[in-house]
Parts: structure tokens; C-alpha cells; sequence
């Protein structure tokens, strides 16, 4: 069981970038899936999550910005991030049913 992050690059403000999480060994439309993220010297955040229902939340400091999905029969979750700000910079991690985590990709917001 485990999941796969990717999609994390450097971007300037302002720019997009998706991120995506594919699952295997167990299902994304079953569990409640969320992305987190890290800044360097900070503590771990919720950024946004989707039940298994399809509902979503997000940060404040992300809504209207980012968009999470999944996509059931590729068994994948996603992250769309648009309108990129240098405080979005940080390690991006995937987390299903709050106790697996993806291994990070790094997300860098040049000014």
C-alpha cells in the first residue's frame, strides 16, 4: 500500500502547476484524501482535502487557487495550482485516511 507524489517543480508567481498522487493498494474514491504541505522551517499544513463523498475543503490561504480532485479510474488524486505565490513554496505531501503518506515533491515559487 503506498502513494506515489509527483508534478512538483519551480515556477515563477504566478504560474500553475499540477500535482498528482497515484494510489496503489488501495482506493481514492474510498478513503478521504488530502494534500499537505511544508515550508522550510515550518510546520506541516492542510492545503485540501475530498471525502469519499467528493466533498472538498480547502485552506484560506488556497481557496479559490487550488483545485483538488481524483480521478477513480486512475486511482490518482490531483492537486491544481494556479496563481502560484512564493508562501506556496514547500514540499508537497499526499495523506489517505490520515495515516499513509506520500513520500513529498517539491514545490518552488520563484518571485
Amino acid at each position: 500500500v503506498q502513494l506515489q507524489a509527483s508534478g512538483g517543480g519551480l515556477v515563477q508567481a504566478g504560474g500553475s502547476l499540477r500535482l498528482s498522487c497515484a494510489a496503489s493498494g488501495l482506493l481514492v474514491s474510498d478513503n478521504l484524501m488530502r494534500w499537505y504541505r511544508q515550508a522550510p522551517g515550518k510546520q506541516r499544513e492542510l492545503v485540501a482535502g475530498i471525502a469519499s463523498d467528493g466533498a472538498t475543503n480547502y485552506a484560506g490561504s488556497v481557496k479559490g487557487r487550488f483545485t483538488i480532485s481524483r480521478d477513480n479510474a486512475k486511482n490518482t488524486m490531483y492537486l491544481q495550482m494556479n496563481s502560484l505565490k512564493p508562501e506556496d513554496t514547500g514540499v508537497y505531501y499526499c495523506n489517505a485516511g490520515y495515516v499513509l503518506w506520500g513520500q513529498g515533491t517539491l514545490v518552488t515559487v520563484s518571485s
